[in-house]
């Protein structure tokens, strides 16, 4: 990098950040969300000219490796958004990672906008779209680029067969519902807000996440993740992901390049997800930000990602991974780690 004075990053994951803490912290997002902070952080110490600042959840105090950072402490009393306001201003840079849902990410994105502070993740216009299941599903639809046939559920007549139901702007696999049966199908959606779900056929296949870079309609693809879920009352949830699964990843680079045309604004990390079958790849979301993978790059590849996302601000990135292995994300309601 050639900045001569070192660059201030506030780094605020919102879940272990402080964005909860008015209220219960679920542990199991806890866990996620101080896997990937924890890995970011580890990135970040190992690059010269960069300086962190960190906002932590009171109940987050002990569970940060320790690293030589300023950790500004979100206690109950605090209003989290004002505090964010206040930490912006000592910053060059900003740096969040928080859920979709609920537009948390998107306002985040457009607050750090509004500050003219460097925003180190995709703009909040991206986030508007990939935010959206049915937006994304339009958009990508209108760029040609295979997608899981969705409906809107206010519009949507059962028929035989089975159907995922889920939020348009949920997490992960928060909220959604497998369903195979007019009676299912009827139980699970007479207590949820028809505009806000969507309902996708149930497609058996392969879960595939791509970890990837973007930068002006240009994609880097990193490596390619598989997903494990459990189907537990009808719900998935994830259990695990092998990080770097496969060393022949060329099959996916196409996709890359379409995913970056067709959203010229992404920028830095972000992952797709897919559902990949014998006869075809269907892109299932786009993640504008760190994803769970990405706690196992560095391991999978030898590869310092954050450095290569600030190498965007002045250019290409730098990608030279030193290895290549599989590494296991596991994660359980108990705990996750990367192995």
């Amino acid at each position: 990098m050639a900045h001569m004075k070192k660059l201030k990053i506030l780094i605020f994951e919102y879940i272990t950040g402080g964005g909860l803490n008015k209220s219960d912290l679920p542990e199991s997002l806890a866990r996620e969300g101080l896997l990937m902070l924890q890995s970011l952080l580890d990135n970040l110490v190992g690059i010269e000219m960069v300086e962190c600042l960190i906002m932590l959840d009171f109940r987050m105090v002990g569970r940060l490796a320790t690293n030589p950072y300023d950790i500004h402490i979100i206690r109950p009393e605090h209003e989290c958004r004002q505090e964010l306001t206040r930490l912006m201003s000592l910053c060059d840079a900003v740096w969040p990672i928080a859920p979709e849902s609920d537009f948390i990410l998107q306002t985040l994105c457009e607050e750090v906008e509004r500050s003219g502070k460097l925003l180190l993740t995709s703009p909040a216009s991206v986030v508007a779209i990939a935010g959206n299941k049915w937006l994304t599903y339009q958009h990508l639809r209108q760029h040609s680029i295979n997608t899981v046939p969705t409906q809107r559920l206010s519009d949507f007549c059962f028929t035989p067969s089975e159907w995922i139901v889920k939020p348009v702007d949920g997490v992960g696999c928060e909220d959604s519902y497998l369903v195979s049966d007019q009676e299912d199908f009827d139980t699970v959606t007479s207590l949820l807000d028809k505009n806000n779900y969507i309902v996708q056929p149930h497609i058996q296949g392969a879960k595939i996440s791509l970890s990837c870079l973007f930068k002006k309609g240009r994609g880097w693809l990193l490596c390619a993740n598989r997903q494990q879920f459990d189907i537990i009352n009808k719900q998935y949830h994830l259990t695990g992901i092998t990080v770097n699964f496969t060393s022949d990843i060329s099959m996916y680079q196409d996709l890359v390049n379409d995913v970056a045309k067709a959203m010229t604004d992404l920028w830095g990390y972000a992952g797709i997800d897919l559902i990949v079958t014998p006869d075809q790849i269907l892109v299932l979301e786009i993640n504008p930000r760190l994803t769970t993978s990405y706690a196992g790059l560095y391991a999978a590849l030898g590869m310092n990602c954050a450095d290569a996302v600030l190498d965007l601000l002045s250019g290409d990135p730098h990608l030279e991974p030193t290895h290549h292995q599989a590494v296991n994300i596991k994660i359980t309601k108990q705990e996750s780690y990367a192995s």
